[in-house]
C-alpha cells in the first residue's frame, strides 16, 4: 500500500502539533513508520487519505462497538446539532441518558457526565477522597486511567514504597499519595494496605485491563480485592472506560459478578463523541457539588451532541443484548484462527481474550500483568503490525493495547484477517 498523502500530512502536522499528533499512541513511536491519516470510515472499514481500505480493529479505541458511522447515532447527532450544539444549561436528554445508564448498570443510583475518561477517573478519585476523608489511592502497574497527575506514577523500589512520577510536571507531593500494586497479585495490595493503615481512600482498577494488552483478572484476585476494600473501608473504583457497555449491558460488574463502589465510563457511552461519566450509589454521589462539598464542574459536560450519540448507542445495546454474544463469538473465531496459524508456524505467542477485547503477545509465558506483558518480543510485534497493515488490516500500533472488535465486522473480514496472519507469519519466521 502507498501512504504518500499520509506521509505528507504527518510532515505538515509536526510543524504545528507536538509530535504531529494530539494523542501520543497515534504517532507510531512504538512500531516505527508514518501514522495513517484517516479520511472517512464506514462499518468495519477505514479509508485513509491515500484511498486505501483497512479492516479496523481499534474502533476508535473502543467506542464504535456497532461500527463506524452507525446510522442511528449519526442521525441523532445531526438532528440535535440543528437545534444547537451547546448551551451551558440543563437539557432533558441528559436525564434521559442518565436514567437509561442507571437502569443498565448494577450498583449505581446516580451518574455525572463529563467530557473524557481522564476527567471521569480524576473526578472519581476526588469524590472517593472527599467521601472517605482519606488521601491515598492504590492503582495497578500497567492500568491506565488517563493523564491526570495522580495516575502518572511508576513503581518504587518495593511493594510498600511510594511511587515516583513518570512524567515531568507531576510533583513528588502528588506521587506520594499514589501507591502502586501488581495486577493479579493480591499480596501486593495487602502489603500496601497494611503499610498505610487507615490512609487509603480508594483502589482504582481496570477490571478487565486493556492498556497492557487484554489482561483478565483471576476470580480469586477480584473477589479478594472486593473483600479487602470492604474490610478496610476503602472504596473500590472500577475504571470501565473501556469495558462499560462493551462487555455486557452492565459492563464488567455484570460479567465478573463483583460490585464496585464507584464506576467510571467513557468510549461507548458517547457513541464516538468525547464524553465520560462516573457513577455510584446515592450516598456517595450526595457528596458531589452542588449537593455536597466535593467540587466538579464542566461547561461542556452533558452537551447535547454527546448525549444524543450516547442515547442512540445505549438504546441499541439495551434493546439488542444479542449484540454482546455475537461480538464474543466473532472474537473467539478470530482468536482460534490466529492461534492455529501461529501454532502451526511455531511462533511463540499468547493470546488473551475477554468478550470483544483481544490481544496477541509474542512470548512463551502467560501474560497476567504488566511485567509479563513487557516480556513480549517487541521487534516481532513491529514486523507483525506492519505486515498486517500492508495486508489491509489496521491493528493497535502498540503491543500494550487491546484490539476492540465491532459488530460490523463480517466473518469474511475475520477470514481475511486470519489469511493475512498466515502471510505475515512467513516473514516472522524467515527473519
Amino acid at each position: 500500500m502507498i501512504y504518500k498523502r499520509s506521509s505528507a500530512l504527518f510532515t505538515e502536522a509536526t510543524q504545528y502539533i507536538p509530535g504531529g499528533v494530539n494523542s501520543p499512541v497515534r504517532a507510531f513511536k512504538a512500531v516505527g513508520g508514518t501514522p495513517i491519516f484517516v479520511k472517512e470510515a464506514k462499518g468495519a472499514y477505514l479509508y485513509d487519505e491515500d484511498g486505501n481500505q483497512l479492516i479496523d480493529y481499534i474502533a476508535s479505541w473502543g467506542p464504535l462497538i456497532l461500527g463506524h458511522a452507525y446510522e442511528p447515532v449519526i442521525d441523532a447527532v445531526v438532528e440535535k446539532a440543528k437545534k444547537g450544539t451547546s448551551f451551558g444549561m440543563p437539557t432533558a436528554i441528559e436525564t434521559e441518558l442518565a436514567k437509561l445508564a442507571v437502569s443498565m448498570v448494577p450498583n449505581i443510583d446516580k451518574i455525572r457526565f463529563v467530557n473524557s475518561g481522564t476527567e471521569a477517573c480524576m473526578s472519581a478519585v476526588r469524590l472517593a477522597r472527599g467521601f472517605t476523608g482519606k488521601d491515598k489511592i492504590i492503582k495497578f502497574a500497567g492500568c491506565y486511567h488517563g493523564h491526570s497527575d495522580s495516575f502518572l506514577i511508576q513503581a518504587g523500589s518495593g511493594a510498600v514504597t511510594f511511587g515516583s512520577p513518570n512524567s515531568p510536571g507531576v510533583t513528588q507531593g502528588t506521587a506520594k499519595d499514589t501507591l502502586l500494586a501488581v495486577y493479579n497479585d493480591l499480596n501486593s495490595v495487602s502489603e500496601l494496605i497494611a503499610a498505610n493503615k487507615g490512609e487509603i481512600a480508594a483502589i482504582i482498577i481496570e477490571p478487565i485491563a486493556g492498556n497492557m494488552g487484554c489482561i483478565i483478572p483471576t476470580p480469586a484476585f477480584m473477589q479478594g480485592l472486593r473483600a479487602l476494600c470492604t474490610e478496610n473501608d476503602i472504596l473500590l473504583i472500577f475504571d470501565e472506560v473501556m469495558t462499560g457497555f462493551r462487555l455486557a449491558r452492565g459492563g464488567a460488574q455484570e460479567v465478573l459478578g463483583i460490585a464496585a463502589d464507584i464506576v467510571t465510563f467513557g468510549k461507548v457511552i458517547g457513541g464516538g463523541l468525547p464524553v465520560g461519566a462516573f457513577a455510584a450509589r446515592a450516598e456517595i454521589m450526595a457528596h458531589l457539588a452542588p449537593e455536597g462539598p466535593v467540587y466538579q464542574a464542566g461547561t461542556l459536560s452533558g452537551n447535547p451532541l454527546a448525549m444524543s450519540a450516547g442515547l442512540a448507542m445505549l438504546t441499541t445495546l439495551n434493546t439488542n443484548p444479542e449484540i454482546f454474544k455475537r461480538l464474543e463469538e466473532k472474537t473467539e473465531y478470530l482468536h482460534k484462527g490466529i492461534a492455529e496459524v501461529l501454532e502451526a508456524k511455531n511462533i511463540p505467542h499468547q493470546i488473551n481474550r475477554y468478550g470483544s477485547m483481544i490481544s496477541v503477545h509474542f512470548t512463551e509465558h502467560p501474560v497476567v500483568d504488566f511485567t509479563s506483558a513487557a516480556e513480549g518480543n517487541n521487534e516481532t510485534f513491529k514486523r507483525y503490525f506492519h505486515g498486517m497493515l500492508a495486508a489491509g488490516i489496521y491493528l493497535p500500533p502498540s503491543a500494550f493495547e487491546s484490539y476492540f472488535l465491532n459488530d460490523a465486522l463480517s466473518y469474511e473480514d475475520l477470514d481475511n484477517t486470519i489469511k493475512a496472519v498466515t502471510l505475515v507469519s512467513e516473514s516472522l519466521i524467515s527473519e
